[in-house]
């Protein structure tokens, strides 16, 4: 499908003013250019070629004109794009609440907005034919809010809940988008590791049958990477076994620290033994006169030096999904004593619903609103280390300092932060600020630095050779007003209070509730006592 000319910050705007209650939104969505990326598929043969943009949403509330604002939700995700094979990978790395907003809280509207944008092919910003939505369930205080979780506001879902969380919306994405397009192929899979399919079921509570008009989708426990019917992400070898083309790595993803294991792993103990020399048994001089290198002969000794170039690293040729996913069980925060969940859902159209068109943009090209990837980085940075949302004092001044702190990127000013702001340790005014410049000489300079490891590499994986031919956005406040920034005022009735079995309501099903008596137990003497 062609990239659709909505607009991502008007999307999530006509979502969030359905929330019932009064109050005002203040959105702001940074969207990066799209850059090459070669960390997708690390130890892919061939590598296939891959763009990732940034996506960061967040959304501060208001209660009235007079009330100052606070940040209430905040989305991390990262879009995948490749080309080679038409599928992109839209993958939530982050998604966090303050507990500082109004009843209910927008964070489940924000998301299956963000979801549905992407999901949808007359939405979608890429032109891809087939989409994934991944992401790993672990149940954490916060993400992106420091120190939120002191306020007394938040209550944190536990292991259990957050899985079943994800699970319900993601169904709900799932199921509006097969509604509103009955020819496309959606499956829906989720695994809970050390967990099998009837504990799994138990533990999110999802025995009972969803309502078919609430979630007519089918989830399937375990993985996609031995099915057929959507087509994978990365591009396969005829003939060959490698587990580095079926399962992606992210960001702070145990399953890819686990890859990284298996592809440095070689024999039980860790190391190969080196490979038995052949025995000389003729000179050179003799071996060509008597044997003579013909082409065929060239072509049969170079085969097997091109086979060992692109054989899998370590296990990765002998492990399969499925073994894979078992052993996950045993590895990284799986075993760690919560509850945790990997969920994927792939979405696949009818090849003439998602014909592309012969004019289709570069995937690197730039489109209008999206920023510089080293913006959002500042961005996250800021959010992560240099405010706090403790209480709702702290929490109004965090979200002042922040969104004026993005309205300056963009304008290419400085901001002054508040005075209590910048007397802070953890004020980040020059990280934020901060240009690239030529540092001034100085006597420190002439010294070396101290030794470092150099980070370990991932597949033999190599930078990108290729410069990317089309320059990075420059942020303007036309840019902020038409694409960053927007706000909606939300006047609709509050919402209803939830009926109570004993009562209309669960005040007056408290009171009509009947009066419990409690006996008192009189201890029987023994006969030892009475004499």
């Amino acid at each position: 499908m062609s990239p659709s000319t909505s607009s991502l910050r008007d999307a999530l705007l006509s979502a969030l003013a359905t929330l019932p209650g009064t109050r005002e939104f203040h959105l702001h969505v940074l969207v990066s250019s799209p850059r090459k990326h070669s960390g997708l598929f690390p130890y892919a043969h061939p590598r296939p070629r891959v763009y990732l943009q940034d996506v960061l949403v967040l959304l501060s509330e208001q209660a009235s004109p007079e009330a100052p604002r606070q940040l209430v939700s905040a989305v991390e995700v990262s879009v995948y794009n490749v080309p080679s094979t038409s599928c992109g990978i839209v993958y939530i790395s982050k998604v966090d609440s303050t507990g500082q907003g109004m009843f209910p809280s927008p964070t489940s509207t924000l998301v299956k907005a963000l979801l549905s944008y992407y999901a949808d092919p007359d939405t979608r910003p890429i032109t891809v034919d087939t989409l994934w939505l991944q992401l790993f369930a672990r149940a954490q205080n916060q993400y992106l809010f420091p120190n939120s979780s002191e306020h007394p506001g938040k209550k944190p879902l536990s292991d259990v809940k957050l899985c079943a969380w994800w699970r319900r919306v993601l169904g709900e994405v799932a199921s509006s988008l097969g509604a509103k397009k009955p020819g496309a192929t959606i499956r829906a899979y989720y695994i809970l590791p050390g967990y099998n399919e009837l504990e799994a079921i138990n533990s999110l509570h999802v025995a009972t049958p969803f309502d078919a008009s609430v979630s007519p989708i089918q989830w399937t426990y375990g993985h996609p990477y031995s099915r057929s019917d959507i087509p994978l992400p990365c591009p396969k070898i005829q003939g060959s076994h490698n587990l580095g083309h079926f399962i992606p790595s992210f960001e702070d993803d145990p399953k890819s620290r686990f890859m990284d294991e298996i592809a440095h792993t070689t024999d039980a103990d860790g190391v190969r033994s080196p490979e038995p020399k052949r025995a000389r048994t003729l000179s050179r001089t003799e071996s060509k006169e008597q044997h003579p290198v013909t082409d065929e002969v060239h072509k049969e000794r170079k085969e097997p030096r091109e086979h060992k170039e692109h054989k899998p690293e370590g296990e990765l040729g002998k492990c399969t999904a499925d073994e894979f996913w078992e052993r996950m069980s045993f590895r990284q925060e799986c075993v760690a004593g919560a509850v945790t969940g990997f969920f994927t859902v792939g979405i696949a159209l009818p090849s003439s619903v998602s014909s592309q068109p012969p004019s289709a943009p570069s995937p690197l090209a730039p489109q209008p609103g999206q920023v510089a990837p080293n913006l959002v980085r500042r961005v996250v940075a800021t959010l992560l280390n240099g405010v706090e949302f403790s209480n709702a004092e702290r929490a109004a001044k965090s979200t002042e300092t922040l969104e004026a702190s993005i309205k300056g990127l963009c304008d290419n000013i400085a901001v002054s932060p508040p005075a209590e702001a910048a007397r802070s340790p953890t004020s980040l005014a020059p990280l934020l600020f901060r240009r690239d410049s030529t540092p001034e000489p100085s006597p420190a300079s002439a010294t070396l630095d101290v030794p470092r490891t150099p980070p370990p590499k991932r597949g033999g994986s190599l930078p990108d050779i290729s410069p990317n031919p089309f320059p990075e956005p420059t942020a303007s406040l036309d840019t902020y007003r038409s694409h960053i920034y927007g706000s909606v005022a939300v006047r609709n009735p509050p919402l209803a209070p939830k009926v109570s079995a004993t009562g209309a309501n669960g005040a007056a099903g408290a009171a009509a509730a009947q009066p419990v008596t409690v006996l008192a137990v009189r201890k029987k003497k023994r006969k030892a006592d009475a004499a």
